[in-house]
C-alpha cells in the first residue's frame, strides 16, 4: 500500500512569484496555465508572477491561482514518478486534494474554485467580518470562549489547525470579543489579514448557489483515501455522499487537526505539501509524535523537487 499523502494548501499560501520556475520550464504547466485563464478570464500568470501581492491576494484571484500552482507542483510529481495513497487540502486546498485523487477534472476544479471565489467575495462584501488565530488553547477552551463571545455578535470556529492553534471567524465585534476572552484565559490571538469571515454563518448566501455549482460538476469515485475538511475523517466511497459533504464546506470548520490524526492513524510514512509555501508541512510536524518516523516534505518548485528527490532516495 502507498503510505505517502499529499496535502494541498489553500488561502494564505500565495506569494508573488510562485511557480513560475514550473512555467518556465514545462509547455504542460503554461497549457494549464492557459486553460485556467481561459476558464476564469483572469491573468493568472501575470498575477502569480509579477502582482501586485494586493492583487493576487484579493479573494477572486486567490483561489483559482493558489490551484492552478498546486495542479502544477502536482504534475510535476505524477511526471516524474511520485505517487499517493493519500490526500487532503486545507479549505480551499480541498479541491485541489479533490482532483488529485481522482474525483474532479483539472477543468471542473477550476471552474469550481473561481465561483467559489467569486461567490466569497460578494458575501464578504454583504456582511464584513474578521479572523483570528488563537494560540495556547485546546479546542474545548476556545468553544467555551465562542460560545460566551456570541454576545458580541457572530463568531465561531474556522480552522482547528494543531492541537492549540485555532482559528475563529466572524464579525469584527465578536471575534475581537472572543479573542478578549482567550488572551485572559493565557491564550494568544492574533488578527488575520483575510477580506472576509470564512467559514462562518456570514458567507452563508453563497451556499446554495455553489451548491448549484457542486451538483453541475462530475464526482468520480476517489482513487486512494481522501480526508475531509468538514469530518475530519476519510470520505465516503459514494461520490454522491461525497458531493454532499463538500456542500457544507464553505461554512463548516476546518477539522485539520482531527483529518491529520487520522492520517497518522493509517499509518503514512511520508508527507509532501504540493504547492506554493510550508504552513501545511509546518502544522504536521507540530502534530506528530515527537518520535515519529514520517517525513514531511515540500514541493513548490524545481529547487524544492531537486531536494524532495534527494530525500527519498536517502
Amino acid at each position: 500500500m502507498n503510505r505517502t499523502a499529499f496535502l494541498f494548501p489553500g488561502q494564505g499560501s500565495q506569494k508573488v512569484g510562485m511557480a513560475e520556475d514550473l512555467y518556465r520550464e514545462f509547455d504542460w504547466v503554461r497549457e494549464l496555465f492557459d486553460m485556467a485563464e481561459e476558464l476564469t478570464r483572469i491573468r493568472l500568470s501575470r498575477l502569480c508572477f509579477q502582482g501586485p501581492l494586493e492583487e493576487l491576494t484579493q479573494t477572486v484571484h486567490l483561489q483559482p491561482a493558489v490551484t492552478v500552482v498546486n495542479l502544477a507542483c502536482l504534475g510535476l510529481l505524477r511526471r516524474e514518478g511520485f505517487a499517493a495513497g493519500f490526500f487532503a487540502g486545507h479549505s480551499l486546498g480541498e479541491y485541489s486534494a479533490l482532483h488529485a485523487a481522482g474525483v474532479l477534472s483539472a477543468e471542473d476544479t477550476v471552474r469550481l474554485v473561481f465561483e467559489r471565489g467569486r461567490l466569497m467575495h460578494r458575501e464578504a462584501l454583504r456582511h464584513p467580518g474578521s479572523m483570528a488565530a488563537v494560540i495556547g488553547l485546546a479546542i474545548d477552551a476556545v468553544e467555551k470562549v465562542v460560545a460566551e463571545a456570541r454576545s458580541a455578535g457572530v463568531v465561531a470556529i474556522a480552522n482547528h489547525n494543531t492541537e492549540t492553534q485555532i482559528v475563529i471567524t466572524g464579525s469584527p465585534e465578536g471575534v475581537e470579543r472572543a479573542c478578549t476572552l482567550a488572551a485572559a484565559r493565557g491564550a494568544k490571538a492574533v488578527p488575520l489579514k483575510v477580506s472576509g469571515a470564512w467559514h462562518s454563518e456570514l458567507i452563508g448566501g453563497a451556499e446554495a448557489e455553489f451548491g448549484e455549482r457542486l451538483a453541475a460538476a462530475a464526482f468520480a469515485p476517489a482513487q486512494g483515501r481522501l480526508l475531509l475538511n468538514v469530518t475530519g475523517a476519510f470520505a465516503p466511497e459514494d461520490p454522491e455522499a461525497l458531493r454532499e459533504i463538500m456542500s457544507r464546506q464553505l461554512c463548516s470548520p476546518v477539522r485539520w487537526y482531527d483529518g491529520m490524526q487520522a492520517l497518522i492513524a493509517a499509518g503514512v510514512d511520508t508527507v509532501i505539501e504540493v504547492g506554493p509555501g510550508s504552513v501545511l508541512a509546518g502544522l504536521m510536524r507540530k502534530i506528530l509524535p515527537r518520535e515519529s518516523g514520517v517525513r514531511v516534505l515540500t514541493l513548490d518548485g524545481l529547487k524544492a523537487f531537486e531536494a524532495l528527490q534527494r530525500a527519498l532516495t536517502s
